[in-house]
């Protein structure tokens, strides 16, 4: 097995040359520190490979801005495709780099990439995790920029992939309203 802290200093190192800062410090280092927090409180027990995926889950994600793409729901889907290759190929070589062999690096691109949500208990944890860092960090600013109609389909989206036990989780952590709670319990959108 390769070394663990080396690969999270190598993303983090990755991660603080983002240009935009958010409460002081770059956005995307924030962010898997935030992943990285989240994952060791949902789960304490997580293996080394699920606790690389969280931190890099937007490794470098400012390289590849969503203008790059065209509007809409294609290109956003494109876009977020391309990010979850290129978040899987950059933590692949950080990976090589700490001693990791092949086989756990395609594993982290397994999760990186989402393959298998519902359906394999490591991704679906890393899903469940990114839910509640944008429900936690970044929902607010989000849901300032929608409408009440956009921010309940968002919800609704957003649920839809956490799974049961997360769900309820949120619906037990979060000061909801009842439409989003009632979008989050599946009941609506």
């Amino acid at each position: 097995m390769g070394n663990l802290a080396a690969a999270l200093a190598a993303i983090d190192a990755a991660n603080a040359a983002d240009p935009t800062q958010e409460d002081g410090q770059p956005a995307a280092l924030l962010y898997g520190l935030r992943m990285t927090a989240e994952l060791a409180r949902q789960h304490p027990a997580a293996s080394d490979l699920l606790q690389i995926a969280a931190r890099g889950q937007h490794v470098e994600r400012w390289l590849l801005p969503r203008s790059a793409y065209p509007e809409g729901k294609a290109g956003y889907l494109d876009w977020r495709r391309e990010q979850g290759r290129r978040h899987a190929a950059r933590v692949a070589g950080i990976m090589a780099d700490a001693g990791y062999d092949a086989a756990a690096q395609d594993r982290v691109g397994v999760m990186l990439r989402k393959e298998g949500i519902k359906r394999d208990a490591e991704v679906q944890a890393l899903e469940d995790v990114i839910c509640f860092v944008f429900l936690q960090n970044y929902f607010a600013a989000f849901a300032a920029k929608h409408s009440a109609d956009e921010i309940l389909q968002i919800v609704a989206k957003t649920a839809r992939k956490m799974s049961d036990a997360a769900r309820m989780r949120a619906l037990a952590e979060f000061d909801l309203p009842p439409d989003l709670a009632a979008a989050v319990r599946g009941e609506q959108a």
